[in-house]
């Protein structure tokens, strides 16, 4: 593991947005959904995430996600992911969302 400077942690934009739109994305290469996230103040951005083991557009729709904010958008195929959506791998390798334990106001940054 390498270690960084808390000036290095600063410079990612951790955010809370809640997700207001699900779709399929069937030309994925592996299976996945595009996501359309509200940030409050920053607007609404899109992601591309893998994460359909465990979530579909009817467990989505209203949650809050924990994404990175500024990484430059990255086309997936016909579709560009704006933001990166967060989380973590099971014992089975499928990913587990990051989320807060209550709701946050859309926008907030981690701190």
């Amino acid at each position: 593991m390498t270690n960084i400077s808390w000036e290095d942690f600063e410079k990612i934009e951790l955010r809370i947005g809640t997700i207001i739109r699900v779709e399929p994305f069937p030309e994925a290469r592996k299976p996945a959904l595009k996501l359309w996230i509200d940030f409050g103040e920053i607007g609404v951005k899109q992601s591309s995430a893998q994460i359909t083991a465990y979530y579909s557009s009817a467990n989505l729709l209203g949650t809050q996600v924990v994404a990175v904010t500024n990484f430059p958008p990255k086309k997936v195929g016909p579709f560009t992911s704006e933001v990166l959506v967060t989380g973590f791998y099971d014992t089975d390798v499928n990913v587990v969302l990051a989320r807060p334990e209550r709701q946050v106001p859309n926008g907030s940054r981690l701190v």
